[in-house]
């Protein structure tokens, strides 16, 4: 299933189904059933045939939802081996730390924010009728050293728009991967008939704006004294790039 295509089932349950794995990201199968009060014969058929649409998969008697996650890309720089791919649910753990310890040291409110909400929710990737969330890693030996990450809002006059976010481990960076993950970042945000894509830091992160600055990227706004940092009022610069 891709993250544009729209929500539509042709059972109550078959939804329910669906809404409850997608809520709680990897699911195991009887504890789902369980949690659904549905009758084992019930619950199995809608299981195959959300199976059979491509919608969810079951691996080792756990449901999660079947994005598909594309091609993965690997290049070498300086003898490491980088590997650059979509999201799992598994990568949870590892990639909140990474953000959080990337930006230990920035000001990336946004990418903050995410880290919260991610942990506190227990789930990476979202599609449902308010909005999805897609991430991809940059692994090194399958640890997480950088993510980007996509937020839109399923509400039609913001249904153009995606915001995303970007950061590499700070032990990770001159290899050329936030480059690599801005790229398939906006790869996948064209695909999915995105038109726009924006990000907002303050003003402080100086890296962060030249960053993008030199991906063509331009500020469209700067919302003076908008973030409250360490006693200090901060400038937010609002930055975008059309595709």
């Amino acid at each position: 299933m891709q993250f544009s295509d729209e929500l539509e089932f042709t059972h109550r349950d078959r939804k329910d189904v669906y809404e409850h794995v997608e809520r709680y990201g990897t699911v195991e199968y009887e504890a789902a059933r369980t949690a659904l009060n549905m009758e084992p014969s019930a619950f199995g058929h809608h299981v195959a045939i959300l199976k059979r649409d491509g919608i969810i998969r079951e691996d080792d008697n756990h449901l999660s939802i079947a994005f598909e996650s594309g091609t993965e890309q690997r290049f070498s720089e300086d003898d490491v081996e980088i590997v650059i791919r979509q999201a799992h649910e598994s990568d949870l753990s590892g990639l909140v730390g990474a953000i959080r310890t990337a930006i230990d040291d920035e000001t990336y409110i946004v990418a903050e924010n995410i880290a919260d909400i991610v942990d506190h929710e227990n789930v990476l990737l979202r599609h449902n009728d308010l909005r999805s969330r897609v991430f991809f890693v940059a692994t090194v030996n399958e640890d997480v050293v950088g993510w980007v990450h996509l937020n839109a809002p399923e509400i039609e006059k913001l249904s153009h728009t995606a915001e995303l976010t970007v950061g590499v481990l700070p032990a990770y960076r001159g290899y050329g991967i936030g480059s690599r993950l801005l790229q398939r970042g906006l790869e996948w945000a064209s695909e999915q008939g995105y038109e726009k894509v924006y990000n907002s830091v303050p003003s402080t992160n100086e890296e962060a704006i030249e960053f993008l600055d030199s991906h063509g990227w331009e500020t469209e706004a700067v919302r003076e004294d908008h973030y409250l940092i360490n006693g200090e009022y901060i400038d937010e610069v609002m930055m975008a790039v059309s595709l």
